[in-house]
């Protein structure tokens, strides 16, 4: 009895020969599908109320001080004050969508899909850091835009005018660059840490919550005028973020934190912060399983 011989079937798989498009396009797609991802674009109506209700939030404040400049030509908000006056729906705006960036591929486990292409583990972390720094800073820049181009057409001291208001406007651009840097870094380092979105997003919050009242009990410890309390604000990233701004570009009338000459020690605390997030963000992600 002839023993059955293998049979090789052709089932029409064939070898991509198309372009190779590479790592900088991988970043380039994961980068676009995280600012999808952050404002709830291509997913269900669920997971667009809370991104966009704090858009909207953002954008009635500024519509607001359009609205009363028209009409009393005075300015209920500068644009520097602008960042510190969202500042609560900003904290609650990260602990939402950092989770939603990163927490998520840690629950799903598709982090090795990820790193399975030309797509490193740092490319992943950066890029995810990049697209939250970027949502941030057009939650923070649009609407100061929005409220100069209502500014200009209320003046009537024509393009010296709109220069003056395009001067005012710098220093809240700058704060906002650099809110937004600082702000994704811890964002997405707490979010990191845990593949729990709720977890993730109640660590986040308590990392600006429980620092608040350390200010205040440094204040206490300190009395007044002491180099304690003028350093206190240190502690919590948003009266950093204040002070920083502070040293940079001057204390605005209704500024409430006495740093006195400790600004450099506000600058050299951000940068700290800056690459002491990022360098254990990379950290975690070199850690992961994957």
């Amino acid at each position: 009895m002839a023993q059955p011989t293998s049979v090789i079937h052709d089932i029409g798989y064939q070898r991509y020969t198309g372009p190779r498009l590479g790592r900088a396009y991988a970043n380039r797609s994961l980068y676009e599908q995280s600012l999808r991802t952050a404002f709830g674009i291509g997913r269900g109506a669920k997971a667009k109320i809370f991104p966009w209700l704090v858009i909207g939030i953002a954008l009635s404040v500024a519509v607001i001080e359009i609205a009363v400049r028209s009409l009393t030509g005075e300015s209920f908000i500068s644009y520097r004050g602008f960042a510190n006056t969202i500042s609560f729906p900003v904290m609650l705006f990260l602990a939402i969508v950092a989770p939603e960036l990163v927490s998520r591929d840690l629950r799903d486990r598709t982090l090795p899909l990820y790193f399975s292409r030309p797509l490193g583990r740092t490319d992943y972390a950066l890029t995810k850091y990049a697209a939250l720094s970027t949502v941030v800073l057009l939650l923070l820049a649009v609407p100061q835009l929005l409220i100069y181009i209502g500014a200009v057409f209320t003046r009537t001291d024509g393009f010296s005018g709109a220069m003056k208001e395009l001067g005012d406007m710098g220093p809240g651009l700058a704060g906002a660059v650099i809110r937004s840097l600082i702000l994704a870094a811890i964002a997405l380092l707490v979010a990191s840490l845990s593949g729990r979105r709720a977890f993730a997003a109640a660590f986040i919050v308590g990392v600006f919550v429980i620092t608040a009242p350390m200010v205040g009990i440094l204040n206490v410890i300190g009395g007044q005028d002491s180099a304690l309390s003028s350093l206190a604000f240190i502690v919590n990233p948003m009266t950093l973020l204040i002070g920083v701004e502070q040293w940079l570009f001057g204390t605005l009338d209704n500024d409430p934190m006495p740093i006195g000459d400790y600004g450099p020690a506000y600058g050299v605390a951000t940068l700290l912060l800056l690459a002491g997030c990022l360098s254990l963000l990379l950290l975690r992600y070199r850690k992961v399983a994957a």
